[in-house]
């Protein structure tokens, strides 16, 4: 009873130590299922999943009879983390308990692979589909739903499959929800089908559901990755007028298109827009609107935007920071950049790859090779790893202009890099 107690008022850990000492104390002492059942949900719940595996085994070796609860639990579990060979283990050893798998089952299985990038070994879903099918287990709402919304499916192009899907849904009968919906939106406009999106919009509200926020989203980011940025703006007027409020992901998006196009006069008009609206901007706001005044050159505006993001209680990530150096870097202005790196670490945020590749252009762009060289150096005694870009820009702004970098200690790596590349 005092697993079980602990285990629903949210302590996991200390209903796993009481289950363990239960065990150690009296070796025959053997748990329902049902006290079995909340520690481990009480695990997997906590993000310990690990621990949630040896409950399990250690509840079969004291010979508790595991019901149909307990293997979805420690499947979920498994999938929840990407253990998806272990969830798969465990789902096939369910006859030899005499438990029969359910549609749950199946779907958490499924859902675990469309989830865990396993998109390209398809045969998973088809044979898991196929077991469905031939041990009488209907398909139901959510396996559809996990099947439109997987990464197999719209996040990888197959739209038209999706389609078949919804059909075969609603020709079985079954309710398709609406984040469902917006998963096919989002199909066709990572395709740049915007006249097939626009008929899907209608066809949601033909279904009885009423289009939110994020199905307008998808919209305004279909028509901004095609650059046709009026339609993009007319999806956001078309959302407040069916009375949804645009939020800051729409601005955000709408923004990150205007400053693509250098229409400064719209990007100006949101901006007012959005404190007229109450609309708070958030770390991505600024960063895109940093990353465009440095691409006009005024990266001291910039710096003030830096500022008014820590004002307003935001934490400016690495990509804020470098952004700035690198701006000042392509004006030539290392003491700029300098100083950015500073204030950059004193809020303990260190240098990383990127903040050396921008410092280790700039050097060998102004022909400073003993410079590009210390920074060179400086990154990996800090053991950082160079990337692609790294190697790039030592073989074309240092080798290929006859200076061989100093890297005592760290030459054999960064060579075989070099020659791979």
């Amino acid at each position: 009873m005092l697993v079980l107690a602990l285990a629903r008022a949210s302590q996991p850990l200390a209903a796993y130590e009481a289950f363990l000492l239960a065990g150690a104390d009296c070796p025959r002492y053997r748990p329902s299922a049902f006290s079995v059942n909340a520690l481990l949900a009480a695990l997997v719940r906590a993000d310990r999943v690990d621990l949630a595996d040896r409950a399990f085994r250690a509840a079969l070796r004291r010979r508790v009879s595991p019901d149909l609860f307990t293997f979805n639990i420690v499947i979920s579990g498994f999938c929840k983390t990407g253990q998806l060979r272990k969830a798969g283990d465990v789902a096939k050893n369910i006859s030899a308990w005499g438990v029969a798998p359910s549609v749950a089952t199946y779907n958490t299985l499924i859902d675990g692979y469309c989830k865990r990038g396993q998109v390209g070994k398809m045969y998973h879903v088809d044979a898991l589909l196929k077991e469905m099918i031939q041990a009488g287990i209907s398909p139901d709402v959510v396996t559809f739903n996990v099947l439109i919304n997987g990464y197999w499916l719209c996040r990888e192009g197959k739209v038209e499959d999706s389609i078949k899907l919804v059909e075969e849904m609603e020709e079985l009968g079954l309710a398709c929800i609406l984040s469902t919906m917006n998963s096919v939106l989002n199909g066709f406009c990572k395709k740049g089908m915007m006249v097939e999106a626009e008929g899907w919009v209608d066809g949601i509200a033909q279904r009885g559901m009423k289009p939110n926020v994020i199905t307008y989203n998808t919209l305004v980011d279909g028509y901004r990755r095609l650059g046709k940025m009026k339609e993009a703006a007319a999806a956001k007027d078309a959302m407040a007028g069916k009375g949804i409020s645009p939020n800051v992901k729409t601005y955000n998006c709408l923004i990150t298109g205007f400053t693509t196009s250098r229409d400064w006069r719209s990007v100006s008009g949101l901006l007012d827009e959005m404190k007229e609206k109450g609309v708070k901007a958030d770390v991505v706001t600024y960063n895109v609107l940093i990353g465009a005044l440095c691409c006009k050159g005024e990266v001291r505006k910039a710096v003030k935007l830096l500022d008014e993001m820590v004002e307003v209680g935001l934490e400016p990530k690495h990509v804020a920071y470098n952004t700035i150096i690198n701006g000042f870097c392509e004006k030539g202005d290392a003491q700029g950049a300098h100083e950015i790196r500073l204030r950059m670490e004193k809020r303990k945020k260190r240098a990383n790859v990127v903040t050396y590749n921008v410092f280790l252009k700039y050097f060998c762009k102004m022909g400073k090779m003993d410079e590009a060289n210390v920074v060179l150096n400086e990154m990996l005694e800090k053991g950082l790893v160079p990337n692609r870009i790294t190697y790039e820009i030592i073989n074309s702004g240092m080798i290929e202009k006859g200076y061989v970098p100093d890297i005592s200690g760290y030459a054999a790596d960064v060579s075989k890099n070099l020659t791979s590349s």
